[in-house]
């Protein structure tokens, strides 16, 4: 079946939550069920991650860090499926979703001048694509406060390192659910306490436990939602 949202109305649907509750394919897939673009922040946090690791800046360079970001060229291809982010121009593929781009991304993400940076591009995106379903740790309560509609996804710990060695391992590359889970609970303690953009719950949000759903579940919920309280959406067509 697909949802859609009717007419060309602004319609911008957050998702936000830690590593690991599947927000980057609930809001693929959402947005393809509702006909709308589909927004990916994580992957640019983890693009200027990947960018400070290659220039080897030091983590502990808050000025290196923000000076990677400031040169960094973030853009993606929206005729791609979902969309393929673009590094100058580049499409970076899976190297920012590897190991060493975990754990430096909080680092990155937790540097004022980079979020301040980031910000102003996803809320450029937006301007350019009213119909948008953007998932991230900040979206519904800094990025799209006024968003029509923020969600929140969350699972345990446990649930979700042991779908980040599935993920892994089924991509060819291998991993160790104790180091994982390590680097989860650590990324959590670093994205719930920093100062700028700290991971919460979005004012007005709707929280979903994805611990014991599937994919399929969580989208056909979150749809529901949209269709049970959007005037700008009409109904299901097959």
């Amino acid at each position: 079946m697909n949802s859609r949202p009717s007419g060309n109305e602004r319609m911008v649907i957050t998702i936000d939550g830690p590593a690991g509750t599947g927000k980057t394919s609930v809001a693929h897939q959402l947005a393809e069920r509702l006909e709308l673009d589909s927004l990916d922040t994580g992957a640019m946090y983890r693009a200027v991650a990947l960018r400070t690791i290659i220039k080897q800046v030091d983590p502990s360079d808050v000025d290196g860090i923000a000076l990677a970001a400031r040169q960094i060229e973030l853009d993606f291809d929206w005729s791609s499926n979902p969309p393929a982010l673009l590094v100058d121009g580049v499409p970076v593929g899976q190297r920012i979703r590897e190991e060493d781009v975990d754990d430096r991304v909080s680092v990155v993400a937790g540097n004022p001048q980079v979020r301040g940076r980031m910000v102003r591009a996803q809320r450029s995106i937006a301007a350019k694509h009213p119909r948008l379903v953007t998932e991230g740790r900040d979206q519904g309560s800094v990025v799209f406060p006024d968003a029509q509609f923020r969600f929140y996804l969350d699972a345990s710990p446990e649930v979700r390192a042991n779908r980040r060695v599935l993920q892994s391992r089924s991509s060819g590359q291998s991993a160790d659910y104790d180091e994982v889970l390590r680097s989860i609970r650590n990324r959590d303690r670093r994205d719930e306490t920093r100062t700028d953009g700290p991971l919460k719950v979005p004012e007005g949000a709707t929280t979903l436990d994805t611990s014991e759903l599937s994919l399929e579940t969580v989208v056909d919920r979150l749809v529901e939602l949209v269709l049970a309280t959007s005037p700008g959406v009409t109904g299901v067509s097959g």
